[in-house]
């Protein structure tokens, strides 16, 4: 099994480029930014301020043994705690709302982009690369931008601060403890580098793990059927001794990094005491300036460590900046062009009292073809016209490329050369919503959504009444399917339709696809899953939905395209044949070899039952 793997970006140097792609995701929250910074910029001030407290508590009230102005001291020391609170608060709640709206819209850009995409990006691409984008990635950007620069400036400020005090109290004592501060970074920079290494591929492992886990739930059945249980037990545990491997490895690493962190630490405090000691106890230094200078020692190793941290997840969220804007940089396969746009308007804002009625007749006038990732020309010069009415079918062997000429009419890929009609404009001269309003597609495994059975069929018109709704499902006999079930049309049909049988999933379809009333309509070898009794039940209102209407049919069952108008037939993806049922029987080429073959396997079958 595969999996899409993510790439390892943990090494990359840092590019401010890459960050300004995401600048006008920025501008909307320009001012909160500045609040955020301004509040934290007052906290961190607080922050150095409290063993400067401190150490005038010792060296006034302490040390003299005395309440002499401690009053006021109290009220000074109240405020600036109240203060320090309100502006937590308030930068706490200023970086929650970044998060949330900058996670949101980039979601809701993403989303808004991906419906502009082609057809054939979604065919190429990973569904779990998409989600990904989506959910992970925004979610990364939208955490980082908020809460990442709040304790960048945070820590800066602290550390520089700190220094500074430290070397306004005393100079050699301040010395001696920045002294250990550039070894401790380089540490800290190091073993960080390595955590980060590591804790990737430990993510990357751990999606394995649960793709493992969901492919052996999800494929219980089969792996019964197969008798394939050792096997998914050792692909499973070998992703699991990998995740046992690298977890220890990252234990190792915060065994070593912690206990040297806390020397360090230590070290620092030892050299404040010692020195500090030696010069409080000799009455060089008051007893509150040691005071703060233990405060000042053990603390200031935070802030660098979570400087380390911070910078290194920076560098690593460029990888997710980069794979979002990726995607929004994603140009689609097929576009609309300005003056289009302009008239019709696009997929999000459809200028629908622009679109023109129509009438469903198609033309190929000289279409070549040949698929965007292949060399091979598919169709050359090919030429069909399709009055408005007919009904079309598609025929030949599994993967001889029989959607290829509906994905071309469908406008889901356009020619290279050569031009397709409709009702006699080309078809890139109007919208492909206009197009697309006026479909109607009918897949061999149809997808519906989750929900109940009249929210699927309702989804051909979203504002159809019940009546209606119910009316299209009987002239399919969707309704045979309804009566089955406890709560009728309010039924849920599960995930995907999981509840319902493939032909049951393929009638709601049918009922959705018929509410929509399209002008043109497309069959994918959708009776193929349908028993010979169900698919003799639909079979009148196949009839009724074509009628008037343009359509193609792209052909499991050659016994259900005898009517057909035109029949092409398809061998190794190019038209081979086309005409009537009785025209090609008639001329004994490819297809009469197909239909007598099929013809004598299903007579064989009703022997053997």
């Amino acid at each position: 099994m595969s999996y899409y793997e993510e790439e390892d970006n943990s090494k990359n140097s840092f590019n401010l480029r890459v960050w300004f792609k995401l600048n006008r995701f920025f501008k909307p929250y320009t001012k909160m930014m500045i609040g955020i910074v301004l509040f934290m910029l007052v906290s961190a001030f607080i922050d150095i301020l409290m063993p400067l407290f401190q150490k005038h508590a010792v060296d006034n009230f302490i040390v003299p043994m005395t309440t002499v102005g401690l009053n006021k001291f109290i009220i000074i020391y109240s405020l600036s705690l109240i203060i320090q609170v309100m502006t937590v608060v308030i930068f706490a709640r200023l970086a929650i709302i970044v998060e949330m709206r900058m996670g949101y819209d980039l979601r809701e850009e993403i989303f808004t982009h991906l419906q502009t995409l082609s057809l054939s990006y979604f065919n190429t691409t990973p569904v779990g690369y998409i989600m990904s984008r989506v959910l992970s990635d925004t979610n990364k950007i939208g955490s980082m931008i908020a809460w990442g620069l709040v304790d960048i400036f945070w820590s800066l400020t602290y550390v520089i601060g700190v220094f500074i005090t430290m070397l306004l109290l005393n100079v050699k004592l301040a010395l001696l403890v920045i002294v250990v501060v550039p070894i401790m970074a380089i540490v800290t920079v190091y073993f960080q580098k390595k955590l980060l290494s590591t804790n990737r591929k430990i993510r990357k492992i751990n999606s394995k793990m649960t793709g493992e886990f969901n492919e052996g739930i999800t494929g219980a059945r089969t792996t019964k059927t197969l008798v394939i249980e050792d096997k998914n037990l050792h692909g499973f545990t070998k992703v699991t001794d990998l995740m046992e491997l690298n977890s220890l490895k990252m234990s190792r690493l915060n065994a070593v990094f912690i206990p040297i962190i806390v020397f360090f630490g230590s070290a620092s405090t030892a050299i404040v005491l010692s020195r500090g000691g030696y010069l409080a106890m000799n009455d060089m230094i008051l007893l509150g300036t040691l005071s703060a200078f233990l405060s000042y020692a053990i603390g200031i190793f935070e802030p660098i460590q979570q400087l380390a941290r911070i910078f290194a997840e920076v560098v690593s969220l460029q990888a997710n900046i980069e794979r979002v804007t990726e995607l929004l940089e994603k140009e689609p396969l097929i576009k609309d062009t300005e003056e289009v746009i302009e008239k019709y308007g696009d997929n999000i804002n459809p200028k629908k009292e622009n679109w023109e009625t129509i009438k469903g007749e198609i033309e190929f006038r000289n279409v070549t073809f040949k698929y965007p990732d292949g060399d091979e020309e598919v169709l050359k010069d090919f030429n069909l016209k399709i009055p408005a009415g007919t009904n079309v079918a598609i025929v030949g062997e599994t993967g001889a490329g029989k959607s290829t000429l509906v994905n071309l009419a469908c406008r889901f890929f356009e020619p290279t050369q050569g031009e397709i009609l409709i009702d006699g404009k080309n078809y890139k001269e109007r919208s492909q919503l206009w197009l697309h309003s006026n479909l109607g597609y009918v897949l061999q495994n149809p997808h519906l959504f989750s929900g109940t059975i009249r929210e699927n069929i309702r989804y051909g018109k979203l504002e159809a009444s019940d009546e209606e709704v119910e009316k299209a499902a009987q002239i399919v006999s969707a309704d045979t399917i309804v009566d089955k079930l406890e709560h009728g049309y309010e039924s849920e049909v599960g995930e995907n339709g999981d509840r319902l049988s493939t032909g049951e999933k393929q009638l709601i379809s049918f009922a959705r696809a018929i509410l929509a009333d399209p002008k043109i309509f497309v069959l994918d070898e959708a009776t193929s899953s349908i028993d010979t009794h169900t698919e003799k039940l639909i079979q009148d209102g196949i009839e009724y939905l074509l009628k008037g209407r343009t359509s193609f049919i792209i052909a499991h069952r050659l016994s259900t395209i005898k009517k057909a108008d035109i029949i092409l037939v398809v061998k190794d993806g190019k038209i081979v044949e086309q005409g009537t049922h009785k025209s090609l029987i008639s001329k004994r080429g490819y297809y009469y070899m197909l239909y007598t073959k099929q013809f004598e396997e299903e007579k064989t079958l009703e022997v053997l039952k």
